[in-house]
């Protein structure tokens, strides 16, 4: 009886190991495939927590009722091309507040997670353009990490989603030695803003090129 139950136990530890390295390979497969590559786990399902039945071209996030500085950050989505305009492109972002914190606020599920509550969503219209009105976001406390957005986007034809480049701002005091010891690997076009100022509000342009530089994109584009 007990060589049995050894017998058995062996058995079943032998399967969950098996099972494990067999999820691992499934999902390192996976990976290679998947447009864009690796994405942080629970980082990029997060643009889908709480995203409208209506996504329209024009956002206005929760920091733009804030203080902090007001910013419109405008842009146009170009096909794989890179002068074609992309229509009904879902562009996700997210980013801190003006003390630096993806801060929390407790009114809807999900705006208590990691990505903090200023948060949205933009789908281009049919010229390829969004618009996003927030509050320019701060730099992480005691970091030298430069203020940026973070962005996903979401294609018709594309299975996944996948990050590009932050935006970043070409004021930032903390942009150039940032990016002499991290430099930019230019994921769906440049990341650096040039900033204006029209009346109390900044302005910065962030065009997308969908494919450019991203890991997988399928050859025929969308």
């Amino acid at each position: 009886m007990r060589i049995r139950i050894v017998l058995l136990l062996t058995f079943i530890v032998f399967l969950s190991c098996n099972g494990r390295k067999q999820n691992s390979i499934i999902t390192e497969e996976s990976t290679n495939l998947r447009v864009g590559g690796d994405c942080e786990v629970g980082y990029c399902e997060l643009m889908y927590l709480g995203i409208p039945k209506k996504i329209n071209p024009i956002d206005t996030s929760a920091g733009w009722s804030e203080k902090g500085q007001k910013l419109l950050v405008t842009g146009t989505v170009f096909k794989n091309d890179g002068f074609t305009p992309a229509p009904n492109v879902i562009v996700y972002y997210h980013h801190t507040d003006a003390d630096g914190y993806y801060s929390p606020r407790n009114d809807k599920p999900e705006n208590q997670t990691r990505h903090g509550h200023i948060r949205g969503w933009v789908k281009t219209d049919s010229n390829g353009k969004y618009a996003i009105y927030t509050l320019r976001p701060a730099p992480y406390p005691n970091e030298l990490f430069p203020a940026h957005i973070h962005w996903l986007v979401k294609e018709p034809e594309i299975a996944n989603e996948y990050w590009i480049d932050d935006l970043v701002f070409e004021d930032d005091p903390l942009l150039i030695s940032f990016r002499k010891q991290n430099p930019y690997g230019d994921r769906g076009g440049s990341g650096v803003a040039k900033v204006t100022q029209q009346g109390n509000v900044q302005h910065v342009k962030r065009d997308i090129f969908l494919g450019h530089n991203i890991p997988n994109y399928p050859e025929s584009g969308n």
